[in-house]
């Protein structure tokens, strides 16, 4: 069995959408999840993926379940799986190994 990678762009701009429809700064969630401002900002570039417990502690400084980021994570990479498919494109946001 292949190893499967989880395409941390796609995670931190799920992140960044959660953050943005709320309406909170990336220092507000930072503080509240108590990691640093550009830890956070690197982890939304998709230049840092964010541990489980990092990821927990997002999700609640946001007031959000992480099984609904969770969620919109997976069905982002659905769609791109498709259009992947659709155009043929070998690039996918899971990729193996």
């Amino acid at each position: 069995m292949s190893d499967v990678f989880l395409d941390p762009k796609l995670v931190g701009k799920e992140i960044s959408i959660f953050r943005k429809e709320r309406g909170l700064s990336q220092e507000v969630v930072s503080g509240l999840a108590n990691i640093g401002r550009t830890h956070l900002s690197a982890i939304e570039r998709g230049e840092r993926k964010p541990t489980l417990e990092t990821f927990y502690r997002l999700c609640i400084a946001m007031k959000v379940k992480p099984s609904l980021v969770m969620k919109s994570i997976e069905e982002a990479v659905s769609l791109e799986e498709q259009e992947n498919t659709c155009s043929g494109s070998a690039t996918s946001f899971i990729s193996t190994k």
